[in-house]
């Protein structure tokens, strides 16, 4: 087969294109450049500088042809933009589905088509398996590697197309180890890290460079409306949390989360951890990957990168889907709700930001509703 192989400059990808080589398979590699190959990357980056470099030594030293395509504006609009709009819309995003969906999985699998090639590979923890009804997307033998939940808008025509090969693999140390047999340079590379695109300093400076009007202290503020404490910047607070709310993490003798953000405002809405959770949200932009039927699909939803799946039924609608948790959870608006079948992903989609809760003081309500819809 002739399979292009997207290539970070990392060993994961590296291994890849190695091992599809060494099977008999026409090799070619592809790098996407995120960032000005110029500059210095930090520690735990991929696809700039040294990334580009590695990936073609790799490619020099086994013999195979080595694109780089440069993606620096479509990587700047699609991905670190939205990641800072979600921000500033009170959400918490998720930039490696938006960076796989929005770059990698359109513009290298636009090229493999382009080129001829009869597969699209990918150093991604992460296993498709051939079932009966097509090919389906699995999580990993090794469950610490596990990228399954970055990858559930693939949709089922990109799946067919592509490969995983390091899905079966049982740890980090054995691709390392095979690296090591190919001799390959990157063998001891460090991984990348999910947040690449901030190369100095944190999220909240980028955010709050391309948002200024959310830079500053703003209001802690109770269910009432009544404020309680300070805070440095709301763009450092998510649904879910109970750090840095200093003496607003206990009121009246009960540990306090953050139950809403209003950027807008610059304000973070708290309150009693105990009865702050919700059995019912609302999904946006689903991808399924199997045939959901109106009545809804009892399964198990995962929605944070690591936590443990919980048993809930989702139900699709018009708009999305509609997900009835069996035990109450605190979702964060704008991650990810992906639905499992025992280690198979059977869809996801964004979490949406819920209304106003009908026990926050009028003013707050409006102010949330002000976030939402900024022409109400």
């Amino acid at each position: 087969m002739r399979i292009l192989v997207a290539m970070s400059g990392g060993v994961d990808s590296s291994v890849v294109a190695a091992r599809l080589q060494a099977e008999g398979h026409e090799v070619i590699g592809a790098t996407l450049q995120l960032y000005d190959s110029r500059g210095a990357a930090k520690k735990g980056a991929c696809c700039a500088g040294q990334d580009i470099r590695d990936a073609r030594a790799v490619a020099d030293r086994l013999g195979f042809p080595h694109y780089v395509i440069d993606a620096e504006r479509r990587f700047k609009d699609s991905v670190i933009e939205r990641f800072a709009d979600a921000y500033a819309a009170g959400e918490t995003p998720v930039p490696c589905v938006a960076c796989n969906q929005g770059v990698k999985f359109t513009d290298l699998l636009g090229l493999a088509k382009e080129i001829g090639a009869d597969a699209m590979a990918t150093g991604h923890y992460v296993r498709r398996v051939e079932g009966p009804n097509g090919a389906e997307l699995h999580r990993p033998v090794d469950e610490a590697r596990d990228q399954s939940w970055f990858l559930f808008a693939t949709t089922r025509e990109q799946l067919d197309f592509l490969r995983f090969p390091l899905g079966d693999m049982p740890d980090k140390a054995a691709v390392r180890a095979e690296a090591e047999q190919f001799g390959l340079v990157v063998a001891g590379k460090p991984d990348s890290q999910d947040l690449c695109f901030v190369s100095d300093g944190s999220y909240v400076d980028l955010v709050e460079k391309m948002h200024p009007e959310m830079a500053g202290p703003g209001e802690i503020v109770d269910s009432t409306g009544r404020v309680v404490g300070q805070h440095e910047g709301v763009m450092r607070f998510t649904v879910g949390q109970s750090k840095r709310l200093g003496n607003a993490a206990r009121l009246d003798g009960e540990r306090q989360m953050v139950v809403g953000v209003e950027p807008g405002r610059k304000r973070v809405v708290i309150g009693p951890r105990e009865g702050s959770y919700v059995s019912t949200l609302s999904v946006r932009d689903v991808n399924w990957l199997v045939d959901a039927p109106p009545e809804g699909l009892p399964c198990r939803v995962q929605m944070r990168a690591r936590e443990e799946p919980r048993p809930a039924r989702v139900i699709p609608t018009a708009d999305g889907a509609t997900v009835l948790l069996e035990e109450p959870a605190m979702p964060a608006p704008g991650q990810a709700c992906v639905f499992y079948d025992g280690s198979r992903i059977l869809g996801g989609g964004f979490i949406r930001r819920a209304e106003a809760r009908k026990d926050i003081h009028t003013d707050v309500q409006k102010d949330i509703q002000a976030d939402v819809n900024p022409a109400a």
